[in-house]
């Protein structure tokens, strides 16, 4: 039957589009949020959605939250995301991957894909064999698996949480839980130790948080304990929607920062946490790293890491002044994020001036997902 696809109009968001290809077992949505400041990018999740109801609500939530991320970030780019309805496990193909490739070519650049769960540096070179319109390849223009650059930047969040609260920068001693130790999780955790942290580390992944805890001398609890243990810092690695009316009562942190996209399922969650005195770094603003870093690829002269890294860095005073901001006005730090974004799409602040330049799909694959 080959590829099919079809509109689905939501207001507030410019473009939704459903895409199947029986033949393959394609089923993927990509939302477009907002492209005022540049073109949409955004990761492709690939994850065993229980129905398209919920795969629609979760990627809309991410796309608009792409926007507010690539406007923090000053990138010159717009809000977008896609998911595809599969196991990553057990359901992804060559083929599949193709036919995705093609439903990202129908939109002719208003939406460029990415690394996200369940999609890997390997699969955006497959799918970057049939759409230039993709980015973190790892070739001699891409910048890999962003996950570096990700927990790089909620490092700096956490140095800027500690700093707002302790009028110090420095990380020695502090007790942080992370919750989820994939790529960034397991990252941020080996930085922390270098830090001085103490960790305390859960993931639904057994194996996996037995060895990190063993090379960071990690404490480690189950995960439906990891957002109520008494720590300074709470990190959140994982899925979204954890900071709710059930979790938060329970928290026992100063603070939250981590690389999860959406941690708040409710806009009036940050409030609940300002009421209770725990400080939150916004996580569009956190844990843009990785959108950061993948920036640098569509640059005439291609990917430098030097300029990912630094540039990274700023999060550190970002996250300072929306605190100020917060404080001064007597609002969460959610909503002086959002309220920064808001105005810089209102005025066009951060839109591209050049076009992007983009990887050439049969540079040769220099390394692989570590």
């Amino acid at each position: 039957m080959g590829l099919k696809w079809e509109m689905i109009r939501l207001a507030g968001y410019e473009k939704v589009v459903r895409f199947l290809d029986t033949d393959v077992g394609l089923e993927a949505v990509i939302a477009i949020h907002n492209t005022s400041l540049g073109p949409g990018l955004g990761g492709t999740r690939i994850y065993p959605y229980k129905t398209f109801a919920n795969a629609l609500t979760d990627v809309l939530r991410l796309s608009k939250s792409m926007t507010y991320k690539a406007g923090m970030a000053q990138v010159g780019l717009g809000g977008a995301k896609s998911v595809i309805i599969a196991d990553p496990k057990t359901d992804k193909t060559p083929a599949l991957l193709h036919a995705f490739a093609e439903a990202v070519n129908t939109l002719e650049g208003e939406y460029i894909c990415a690394e996200d769960i369940g999609c890997t540096p390997e699969d955006i070179a497959t799918i970057i064999q049939k759409t230039k319109y993709a980015c973190g390849i790892c070739n001699l223009r891409g910048s890999g698996n962003p996950a570096n650059y990700t927990a790089w930047g909620v490092l700096q969040g956490i140095k800027s949480i500690c700093q707002q609260l302790d009028n110090s920068p420095s990380i020695e001693g502090k007790t942080i839980a992370i919750q989820g130790i994939g790529n960034v999780g397991s990252r941020l955790a080996e930085l922390l130790f270098w830090e001085g942290a103490q960790l305390i580390l859960a993931d639904r992944d057994e194996s996996r948080v037995i060895e990190c805890a063993h090379r960071y001398a990690a404490k480690t609890v189950s995960p439906s304990e990891i957002l109520s243990v008494e720590c300074d810092i709470v990190s959140p690695n994982a899925m979204g929607a954890v900071l709710n009316g059930d979790s938060i009562p329970h928290l026992r942190c100063r603070a939250i920062a981590g690389g999860a996209n959406n941690q708040l399922l409710e806009t009036i969650d940050a409030d609940t946490l300002a009421k209770r005195g725990i400080l939150y770094a916004p996580d569009f603003v956190i844990n843009a790293g990785g959108l950061i870093n993948v920036i640098h690829e569509f640059t005439p002269e291609g990917y430098r890491a030097c300029c990912a890294r630094e540039t990274t860095k700023k999060i550190y005073h970002q996250l300072l002044d929306i605190y100020e901001i917060a404080r001064r006005q007597s609002i969460s730090t959610h909503q002086a994020a959002v309220s920064i974004v808001d105005e810089r799409l209102k005025l066009g602040i951060g839109k591209r001036k050049e076009p992007l330049v983009f990887s050439v799909s049969n540079d040769p694959i220099y390394c692989k997902t570590v």
